[in-house]
């Protein structure tokens, strides 16, 4: 059997025997990325992170493995489980800290068990899991965001949940007005509107690799991913340092004024598919959000023959500009016998009223009727 070896830093284990581990490009489970997370500041026990990486362990050499975190709230996952840490407490237990197997401040899907491929160690993994919970009495273990093959490592007595976000799928469009084609006409006309109205204020945007910024310009667009954070009233939990070390990791859709930049969308790029991650301006100009977020990610996405592109979490908005319902899935072990029978039931209730939700936000796709699955694979 493997031996289970947790680390409270990914820099104990060798990048190139994590990254072998990875089935897919995808960067956020890159050795890189979560070292570069931990590195600048940005895991850190006060908010809430503590890194406690797992690896298996056969002879000496790392078999399989699972971004894992002890967590002392449910800041930064993007699955949430507030109600039911209120309930645990209020019925006299601790519910933090927990574990987490999962990316911080990432709803994005991808691999959570390295393992290969192999399914009996993707089972091992989730055994560990289970058996570090019970040796640290913690009330539960979350994997959030999973692919869809990786659920059969988990028992039936995790708790499967599932959301909803909305994606934009490439049908192999030559450029921006072929893939507005495909839009019906109202859908199609208020894209080009608001993409009239941004051109008219004067901004230069551009499309740039992240590599060619100056430490400077990386400085600049965190104040205003930072600015943004704050008006909001939310906590920005990436530090100057992060954004400065992501580098040739990100691509950037920017937007000039006479001052510099006046407002900036953050990407990351990987096994073929881009994923939209921070936005922030100091300008208030209607349309520039979706122009930036949006319509420059389906430009590239169609230039560079990517087959998707993930915008981020939530936003029903998001569906009138090219963008279908697509599910995620997460599991959930909560170790108390009685709690788990009481959530399973809830979660019942929210499941149904999720695939309604999909359903209904299908009957409402923007793509015309020669082309209903437009976005969706």
């Amino acid at each position: 059997m493997p031996e289970a070896r947790f680390h409270p830093r990914i820099a104990e284990i060798p990048a190139a025997d994590w990254d072998a581990l990875r089935p897919d490009a995808n960067p956020f489970v890159s050795h890189a990325f979560l070292h570069t997370l931990e590195d600048s500041g940005c895991i850190r026990a006060g908010w809430g992170w503590q890194a406690h990486h797992l690896g298996l362990y056969e002879h000496g050499r790392l078999r399989a493995a699972a971004p894992l975190y002890l967590k002392g709230n449910s800041h930064g996952e993007f699955v949430f489980d507030w109600s039911w840490a209120a309930a645990w407490e209020r019925a006299g237990g601790d519910y933090y800290p927990k574990l987490l197997c999962g990316v911080p401040y990432s709803p994005i899907t991808g691999p959570r068990l390295l393992a290969g491929g192999d399914a009996g160690l993707q089972r091992a993994l989730v055994d560990a899991m289970r058996d570090e919970a019970e040796h640290l009495q913690l009330s539960s273990v979350h994997a959030n965001f999973l692919l869809a093959d990786e659920a059969d490592a988990f028992g039936t007595d995790w708790l499967a949940r599932s959301d909803v976000q909305f994606h934009w799928h490439n049908r192999g469009w030559r450029d921006f007005d072929d893939f507005l084609a495909a839009l019906n006409h109202k859908k199609r006309a208020n894209i080009r509107h608001e993409r009239a109205r941004v051109a008219a204020t004067g901004l230069r945007a551009i499309w740039c690799d992240g590599a060619t910024l100056s430490e400077a310009e990386w400085d600049e667009i965190h104040a205003l991913y930072l600015a943004t954070f704050d008006a909001k009233g939310n906590h920005a939990a990436l530090t100057p340092t992060f954004f400065r070390r992501l580098g040739g990791m990100a691509q950037l859709a920017l937007a000039y004024d006479t001052d510099g930049i006046a407002a900036m969308a953050l990407f990351l790029e990987g096994d073929g598919v881009l994923y939209g991650r921070y936005w922030g301006s100091r300008v208030d100009v209607p349309g520039l959000h979706f122009e930036l977020c949006y319509y420059r990610g389906i430009e590239y996405a169609i230039t560079q023959g990517l087959r998707s592109f993930e915008p981020g979490a939530q936003g029903e908005h998001k569906l009138a500009r090219g963008f279908l319902p697509v599910r995620t899935h997460s599991r959930h072990l909560l170790v108390h016998e009685g709690f788990r029978t009481a959530v399973r039931e809830a979660l019942r209730g929210e499941s149904a009223s999720m695939d309604s939700y999909a359903e209904e936000c299908m009957v409402h796709s923007p793509y015309a009727r020669r082309n209903t699955q437009g976005g969706e694979p």
